[in-house]
C-alpha cells in the first residue's frame, strides 16, 4: 500500500481540495498524518490502538520523512484520499490512539470505538455493528451511518449529517430526535434476540455476573467485545472475519 507522510499544512490543503469541511477536521491534532493517495481495501481487520500495536496497521511504511525511519506510526493519524473498504473489524479500545480520516465512504464489518481516536467520514459509514461510547472521541459522518446495531452510550453522540439506518441502542435518558439524528430502522419489528447472536444477550433470569456494562440494554458487554476481537459476528448472519491477536492492556 502506498503511503507518504504529511505535514498538517499538507493534510489541511488537501482536505480543502476535496471540500472537506473546515468544521470537520478542527479538532484534530495539527501534526503529521500518514495519507494514502487514493482508495483502499484491506484483506484484514484494523487495529486503531496505540504505539505497541501500530505494526498491525497497513501504513507504518510510509516514506518522506528520515527521521522517522526505524519508528512504527510516529505520527497522529491516518487519512485516505477516497473509499476505505477494510474486509474485517476497525476497533479503538485505548487512548492516545491515531486518528483515521476516509476522504470517500468507510465499510468494514464492526466498528468498534471506546478510546480515543477520532474517525471523520466524508461520505457513508457501512458496518453490520457500530459501538461508541467514549465522550473523548470525535465522530464525524458527513453522510449516513448504516449499521444493523448502532449501540451509543454514556453520553457519546457522533455527528451524523445523513441519518443513522438501523437499530440505535441508546441509554433511556437520550433523545436522538431531540440531539437531530434521524433514525430509519428498517427492522424495526424484530425484537433484540432475533436481531443477534444469543452468545452476546442476557436472556431473562440470566445473571450477568460482573459484565454490567450494558446490562441494562440486555447485552453482555464483554463478550461483545471478546466475539469482534475474535473476529465472531454479534448480528445473526453476520460475517466471521480475521480476528485481532491480543487486546489492549487496560490503562
Amino acid at each position: 500500500m502506498e503511503t507518504i507522510y504529511q505535514t498538517w499544512a499538507e493534510a489541511v490543503a488537501l482536505f480543502e481540495r476535496r471540500g472537506f469541511p473546515k468544521a470537520s477536521y478542527d479538532n484534530l491534532d495539527e501534526d503529521e498524518y500518514i495519507l494514502h493517495p487514493g482508495p483502499a481495501a484491506l484483506p484484514g481487520s484494523l487495529w486503531l490502538d496505540d504505539h505497541q500495536y501500530r505494526h498491525q496497521n497497513p501504513w507504518i511504511k510510509a516514506g518522506g520523512r528520515p527521521e522517522y525511519e526505524g519508528i512504527d506510526g510516529a505520527v497522529s493519524g491516518y487519512v485516505i484520499d477516497g473509499d476505505l473498504h477494510v474486509d474485517g473489524n476497525i476497533l479503538n479500545l485505548d487512548h492516545g490512539s491515531p486518528s483515521l480520516i476516509v476522504l470517500g465512504d468507510l465499510k468494514a464489518a464492526n466498528l468498534v470505538l471506546t478510546g480515543t481516536s477520532h474517525l471523520l467520514v466524508q461520505g457513508n459509514i457501512d458496518v453490520e455493528t457500530f459501538l461508541g461510547n467514549s465522550t473523548d472521541q470525535h465522530v464525524d459522518v458527513l453522510g449516513d451511518l448504516r449499521a444493523t446495531l448502532a449501540i451509543m452510550w454514556d453520553e457519546f453522540l457522533p455527528e451524523i449529517g445523513g441519518r443513522l439506518r438501523g437499530r440505535a441502542l441508546v441509554p433511556d435518558y437520550l433523545d436522538l430526535d431531540g440531539c437531530g439524528l434521524a433514525v430509519e430502522d428498517p427492522a424495526a419489528r424484530v425484537g433484540l434476540s432475533d436481531l443477534l447472536v444469543p452468545e452476546v444477550l442476557i436472556a431473562d433470569g440470566d445473571d450477568p455476573g460482573e459484565d454490567l456494562y450494558l446490562a441494562d440494554a440486555g447485552l453482555r458487554y464483554e463478550h461483545l467485545i471478546d466475539r469482534l476481537v475474535r473476529g465472531l459476528p454479534v448480528v445473526r448472519g453476520g460475517r466471521t472475519v480475521t480476528p485481532l491477536e491480543e487486546l489492549p492492556p487496560k490503562r
